[in-house]
């Protein structure tokens, strides 16, 4: 049976390289190493503690195993993170914890006139369950919280980078302006008789039905 099966696998694998199929991360061309591509890039400065957690992840996943030493392009970032209490207890306590992470990366050259060569927009969401009980611990939970964050930006970011080298295709931009909007009865029309109306959260849920609560964390490259 598993004769078999690695004689499957094989075949499969044989049948993908005749449709074309090559792996993200490999050769451009028999002369260029998509790899060699990434690790020419200098990601450029991003302050305070969850920017310098993103760039070290940038970092790793543009050089990966080789030694780092880039001088064609500089990725600027610029980055938020938003933390919002969700499952808001009688005593005004919050069970949940949960984080919308975005990030804007922009590809430049570096020469005596940098030319833009490509931007794109990145997004992950992430939480924990909070422990009042435990402040240390809570203390933990957040930064490991910031730290995954970072770490799946980086590597959304890393992605849409290759896929550009690779055919030149921009990302998709992001389109908050999309999200619906609900009718605020706590708060009284405006001068026109127009009804209040405030936006949803990235989860598709209104303040009001949650009980949410938010904290911003913004990191932008430096200029």
């Amino acid at each position: 049976m598993s004769d078999r099966r690695g004689a499957f696998l094989l075949t499969a694998f044989l049948m993908l390289g005749g449709c074309g199929f090559s792996p993200l991360y490999g050769k451009l061309t028999p002369k260029t190493d998509m790899s060699e591509e990434l690790a020419q890039i200098y990601v450029d400065n991003i302050p305070g503690r969850y920017g310098q957690e993103l760039r070290l992840a940038l970092q790793k996943n543009l050089a990966g195993a080789g030694p780092e030493d880039p001088h064609k392009y500089m990725l600027k970032v610029s980055s938020g993170m938003n933390e919002e209490a969700v499952d808001i207890h009688q005593d005004n306590t919050s069970g949940r914890t949960r984080s919308t992470g975005s990030a804007h990366w922009m590809l430049i050259t570096v020469e005596q006139n940098p030319r833009l060569l490509a931007q794109g927009d990145a997004t992950t969401l992430d939480g924990f369950n909070t422990t009042f009980e435990q402040y240390f611990a809570q203390t933990l939970n957040d930064e490991t919280l910031q730290a995954r964050v970072s770490d799946t930006l980086a590597q959304t970011m890393t992605q849409q980078i290759a896929i550009w080298f690779r055919n030149h295709n921009m990302p998709e931009k992001a389109a908050p302006d999309e999200l619906p909007r609900y009718l605020n009865t706590d708060r009284m029309p405006d001068d026109n008789g127009n009804a209040a109306t405030d936006r949803t959260g990235v989860d598709g849920f209104p303040a009001s039905a949650t009980g949410r609560l938010s904290r911003s964390t913004t990191s932008t490259s430096a200029q």
